[in-house]
């Protein structure tokens, strides 16, 4: 992408991206700042955007003339060299984090009210938001007391964070974050148990910034849990999650039985790649909340079969 380009998009998109990063509320000493917030932030962007790997490739790769005069373009005042990449780092070090999240709201909350994401939305009414955990920090020695650990034959061999990530995606491959929480180890959790409550915890904000927006969770079979769907149906979010025999059990058995009763619920499909059998039952009960149950039984022309539900 041309730089007259990342401006264009920019401008169509976020006309006012540059004014939110400069109104981060700055915890630098006001009489000692030559860099505007915009200035250091946009840098830290472009770190990402360009896929420069290191923080010290910012001197190396991006303090030229030509990339100065565009950096000036975007940002709220003139500056005559390119910002070292340590002062990048003081800033981050030191700003709160909510001040990028509400950066963030903003750029989501401007591309729902434009409507550039309305044509991905499932059933043209829900904007779809994928849950995962993802590894983010490895460390040799513990961190901090919420590191997660890796063990094996009792032995620690590394510490790590993860972190959630609720990101809103589209069937182009596009995957917007929308929230993030780090998972946090307590004693007696399991990692299932650690990113379960991260969930809980990352709910309740995902709720708070976007009371109105219409939401479909996409999740994996560990949030198959009755925790999970009855936040769910108490904030009025859709959700499909993979549901495995260890999910539920009950209701996973549930499920299996009636599934034989129902054998009017089954079609198959094929292709010349595979053939598809999908089963279906309908409004399972869990303490009053009803969700269905689609499975899909899978075959290959080289004999693997793969089930889905």
């Amino acid at each position: 992408m041309t730089g007259d380009a990342f401006f264009k998009t920019v401008s169509h998109f976020f006309p006012k991206l540059t004014k939110w990063l400069q109104s981060v509320d700055d915890p630098r000493n006001k009489n000692k700042i030559i860099y505007e917030p915009s200035h250091l932030l946009w840098l830290g962007i472009f770190l990402f955007l360009l896929r420069l790997g290191s923080k010290r490739k910012i001197k190396y790769k991006l303090a030229t003339e030509d990339f100065l005069k565009n950096l000036n373009k975007l940002c709220t005042g003139y500056s005559e060299n390119v910002a070292h990449h340590d002062t990048v780092e003081y800033l981050l070090q030191r700003l709160e984090p909510e001040e990028l999240y509400g950066v963030r709201q903003k750029m989501v909350n401007r591309l729902i009210r434009m409507k550039a994401l309305e044509k991905y939305r499932l059933l043209e009414e829900y904007y779809m938001i994928a849950v995962d955990g993802t590894g983010h920090l490895m460390f040799k020695e513990r961190h901090c007391p919420h590191c997660l650990t890796k063990k094996k034959d009792g032995k620690i061999l590394y510490y790590y964070h993860n972190v959630l990530e609720a990101k809103l995606v589209t069937g182009t491959g596009l995957a917007l974050s929308v929230e993030t929480e780090f998972i946090q180890n307590s004693d007696g959790e399991t990692k299932q148990d650690c990113e379960l409550n991260a969930f809980y915890r990352m709910a309740k904000r995902l709720k708070r910034r976007f009371p109105q927006l219409k939401i479909c969770l996409l999740l994996d079979s560990l949030y198959a849990a009755g925790p999970v769907i009855d936040i769910s149906e108490e904030y009025g979010w859709k959700y499909i999650t993979v549901f495995k025999r260890g999910s539920m059990p009950e209701r996973y058995e549930e499920f299996c039985q009636l599934k034989k009763l129902c054998p009017e619920n089954e079609i198959e499909l094929a292709n010349d790649k595979a053939s598809q059998k999908y089963s279906w039952v309908g409004d399972i009960d869990h303490k009053g909340n009803y969700f269905d149950v689609i499975e899909l039984n899978e075959a290959t022309l080289d004999k693997k079969t793969s089930l889905y539900g």
